[in-house]
Order: C-alpha cells, then sequence, then structure tokens
C-alpha cells in the first residue's frame, strides 16, 4: 500500500507527471481472435458426456479432450471455485494468470482466452458462454472471475493469524491433484499455480488500492462454459470462504459444492471450420545468444 502522508514532498512538477496519459501495455489489436462463430455452432445440441462434483471445502480433478466445452454450475447455493488447468499430457505447461491478465484484464468473460506459461504461451481454453456477463463492474469496481488473487492457501493464513488450516484452495488442489497422479500432496503442490477465481467478486479499493472480495452473485443454475483448445487436465476447489461475503480461509461460511460439465459436439463445425488445437509459441528460445 502507497502511504498515506508521503515521506518526500512533490516536486515541482509533479502536477506534469501525474497528469502522463497512460499507454496499455499489450495492445490485443494484433491478436488473433477466437473463433467464436465456429465455437457457437459446434455448441449447437452439444452431448453431455461426463460431470465432477468439487464437494464444499475440497476439490476434484477432471479432464476435457480438446475439441470439447465444459462448464462450472453453481448448485445448491452461491459459491466461489478456484479453477487450475493443465496440459493433459504435461503438467508443466499450465495457465499463466499473469499474462492473461495483461492481455484481457482482470476479469474474464465472454471471448477471453486462458494462456499458458512460457515457453509454450498459447491458448489451453476460450470461454464461451458467462451466464454473469450482466454483472461488469459494480460501483466498487468490483466484478466476477477475476485473474487478480492468487488461492487461499495454508501459508498465508498462518502468516496471518497462525493456527493449521488444511481445506483452503491450495490444500484442496495440492490433494486433488495427488489423487489423480498418485504422488504427495508436497509433491505436487507446486504444480498448484494461480488461478480463475470462478464466480468471486472482487477489484480493488478506489481510496487504498487493496484487493477485496463480496458477496457473489452467482446463483444456482448459473456457469461459465469453456471450449478446451487442447487437452486438459482441470482441478476445481470450491472454496472455504462460500460465497466470499465474510470470510476466507475459515470453517464458518456456507459452503456449497460446485459442479462440472463436460460436452462433446456432435455436428461437424469444428472439422468443417478446419479448427485444430493451437501450437505452442514459435518464439526459437534462443534469447538472444
Amino acid at each position: 500500500m502507497k502511504l498515506k502522508q508521503p515521506v518526500f514532498p512533490a516536486p515541482a512538477d509533479a502536477a506534469a507527471r501525474l497528469g502522463v496519459e497512460p499507454v496499455i501495455c499489450y495492445p490485443v489489436d494484433t491478436l488473433p481472435p477466437a473463433p467464436m462463430d465456429v465455437y457457437a455452432r459446434a455448441a449447437e445440441g452439444m452431448e453431455l458426456v461426463g460431470e465432477a462434483l468439487a464437494p464444499a471445502r475440497d476439490a476434484v480433478t477432471f479432464e476435457v479432450p480438446a475439441g470439447h466445452f465444459f462448464r462450472i454450475v453453481s448448485v445448491n447455493g452461491p459459491q466461489v471455485g478456484d479453477l487450475n488447468l493443465w496440459n493433459a499430457h504435461d503438467l508443466s505447461e499450465r495457465f499463466y494468470t499473469g499474462k492473461t491478465r495483461a492481455l484481457h484484464g482482470t476479469h474474464l468473460s465472454t471471448g477471453d482466452r486462458m494462456w499458458s506459461g512460457f515457453p509454450f504461451m498459447r491458448p489451453m481454453a476460450t470461454i464461451t458462454a458467462d451466464s454473469l456477463d450482466w454483472y461488469g463492474f459494480d460501483e466498487f469496481g468490483g466484478s466476477v472471475h477475476d485473474v487478480i488473487g492468487t488461492r487461499c492457501d495454508p501459508y498465508t493464513a498462518h502468516l496471518l493469524s497462525g493456527g493449521q488450516y488444511h481445506n483452503c484452495c491450495h490444500s484442496n488442489l495440492s490433494r486433488s491433484l495427488a489423487a489423480q497422479t498418485g504422488q504427495a500432496p508436497q509433491a505436487v503442490e507446486a504444480d498448484v499455480h494461480d488461478v480463475l477465481n470462478v464466480f468471486m467478486c472482487t477489484g480493488f479499493t478506489h481510496d487504498t488500492h487493496q484487493y477485496f472480495m463480496k458477496a457473489s452473485p452467482v446463483r444456482p443454475g448459473d456457469f461459465l462454459e469453456f471450449f478446451a483448445e487442447i487437452d486438459l487436465l482441470g482441478a476445481l476447489s470450491a472454496c472455504p470462504g462460500g460465497d466470499c461475503s465474510t470470510e476466507h480461509s475459515s470453517d464458518l461460511a456456507a459452503c456449497h459444492p460446485l459442479k462440472v460439465e463436460i460436452y462433446r459436439p456432435v455436428n461437424d463445425a469444428l472439422a468443417s471450420a478446419g479448427w485444430s488445437s493451437p501450437s505452442a509459441s514459435g518464439y526459437d528460445r534462443s534469447h538472444g545468444l
């Protein structure tokens, strides 16, 4: 946080420095757009082929083949979820929130893509439908589906309040990935990464610009839908904060499960459009040497 009372006085040209116009770091005019019309046709009549349930205060893993759709669905009551994505064949390729945020902004919605980290740097999934897209940004600067927060975790919880709490999202995701891979949680927790906070309503305060959360507007039946650009392994934690209206990392909040639905297209829209999984980045990795 910036100091409320600066130590150093403003220079004579402070107003001029403060008034400099901002420049967008990554103009996306040349970013190839997602073929949303193709995805819309592919989704027509799609067939439900699998489901997974993240229990309240726990997580579940699931696999989605490339060219399929999946939805995260609110069931029973308002609940936010923390989503991790990996290449199903190579856990070193994982969702990169920082670059996704730099390209698409702090909160994601329809048409935005979830990018993998270096050296792959390709779309892993594209958001194709968002039943909360009506929310936009509220008067506090809050919105849903952020790529700002990291995930609630036992290390920060211990730092701030002491104790040993094991049902925060980092631990939930670690246990779930451990069960999927047959390894110990300690062996896989480095593969657990910063998340898409599905349904979570967050922003930065206007005065101190601190990260805040507020009660999620999600209700049973709401969903966020994705198109799998590559073969995916996902993990979803039903956050112990529930709708994140009061607390993080506790057993006090009312919590509910979240459902994952996996859909297979039944038409030839993808084939007709010549769709294929995107290749990894074409950068030669020489780094100037």
